[in-house]
C-alpha cells in the first residue's frame, strides 16, 4: 500500500485521487461480501431459533398452563 501524501505530493499540476474502492484489493472485497453473507445468515439462523422457542415452545406451554390451572381450578369448585 502507498502513502498517499507522497502520491500527492509528487503530482503538482495534476493530483492523483485515488477513490477508498480503489485501494482495496478484489480478494478483501470478496471476504468483505463473503463476511456480510455469513453475518446475514448468523442473524437469520438467530431469529429462526427465537421464532422456534417463542411461538412453537414457550406460547403453547404458557396456553397449555393456564388450561391446566383453569381446569383445575373448576374441577376444585365442583366437587369442593
Amino acid at each position: 500500500m502507498t502513502d498517499l501524501s507522497k502520491i500527492i505530493a509528487n503530482k503538482t499540476e495534476n493530483p492523483l485521487i485515488i477513490s477508498p474502492e480503489n485501494l482495496q484489493s478484489q480478494e478483501d472485497v470478496e471476504l468483505e461480501r463473503k463476511l456480510r453473507e455469513l453475518k446475514f445468515k448468523q442473524e437469520l439462523r438467530k431469529d429462526w431459533i427465537l421464532f422456534i422457542v417463542r411461538d412453537v415452545v414457550i406460547f403453547p406451554a404458557a396456553i397449555l398452563f393456564i388450561f391446566a390451572v383453569s381446569g383445575y381450578s373448576l374441577f376444585i369448585h365442583i366437587h369442593g
